[in-house]
């Protein structure tokens, strides 16, 4: 798909990779759809990227509100030409200590949003005869790490969602791709959950190599940009493809 001209519509949007991801998307002259809670960044997002982007506030969870910002979303741009599951949270436990109400708003956030979202821009984009649509996992889910059972497990089952939907959406001429990002330096560890010490120690063990949100915007677009199953930002000693 070709970035310029298209509208996409980028969940998480008002902080590290879903901003950097629209701004690089607007700089190659997309439009974008910034979806967020936090209105304050988003509006402020909206005004350094004008015309070409709407910002439109939005809890992911709410099957409700997402079925608005779609609407308003075609009103303001007629189309939605891509779509990036981004948002997202972590959570850090052992097993056995897993708040469990915390997990379900985990897999809330990171596993069925995306789904409600792919849902959502499906039937658009069988109009269209096209679309893409990324998903943004986790590196994580590349190994086995002790105390992040419970966020690997979310963004696993994310994994297989946009695997199936790639075969079933291909006819459609939809295509559905997945990206792993490394650890990225962005506001991610500060958010977490459950297990705060656990995400920053992680962050900070990893140090000079953690990633920037741009770099990950980049894998972003260009998995839209070719369609390919799947990109990575994660090293080979962790399993990925980069050479470090």
């Amino acid at each position: 798909m070709n970035i310029e001209n298209s509208t996409i519509l980028i969940t998480g949007a008002s902080s590290g990779i879903g901003e950097a991801t629209a701004i690089a998307a607007v700089e190659k002259g997309a439009r974008v759809v910034l979806l967020a809670r936090r209105e304050d960044k988003l509006r402020d997002l909206a005004a350094l990227l004008g015309s070409n982007a709407l910002a439109l506030p939005c809890d992911v969870t709410d099957a409700a509100q997402i079925e608005t910002c779609i609407q308003k979303a075609l009103e303001k741009f007629g189309q939605i030409d891509a779509l990036v599951n981004n948002a997202g949270r972590g959570l850090y436990s052992p097993i056995e200590n897993i708040d469990i109400e915390a997990y379900r708003e985990l897999l809330e956030l990171n596993t069925i949003a995306p789904l409600v979202m792919m849902q959502a821009v499906i039937p658009h984009m069988r109009q269209q005869g096209s679309g893409a649509i990324v998903n943004v996992s986790s590196g994580a889910t590349f190994g086995i790490l002790p105390g992040a059972s419970a966020y690997t497990s979310s963004k696993t089952a994310l994994n297989t969602l946009s695997d199936v939907a790639r075969v079933e959406l291909a006819e459609a001429g939809i295509v559905v791709s997945t990206l792993y990002p490394f650890v990225t330096d962005t506001e991610f560890y500060g958010a977490v959950e459950k297990g705060q010490d656990a995400a920053e120690a992680e962050i900070k063990g990893i140090g000079e190599a953690a990633h920037s949100p741009e770099r990950v915007a980049e894998k972003i677009l260009g998995l839209i940009r070719t369609g390919e199953r799947q990109d990575d930002l994660v090293p080979k000693e962790y399993g990925g493809s980069l050479d470090t």
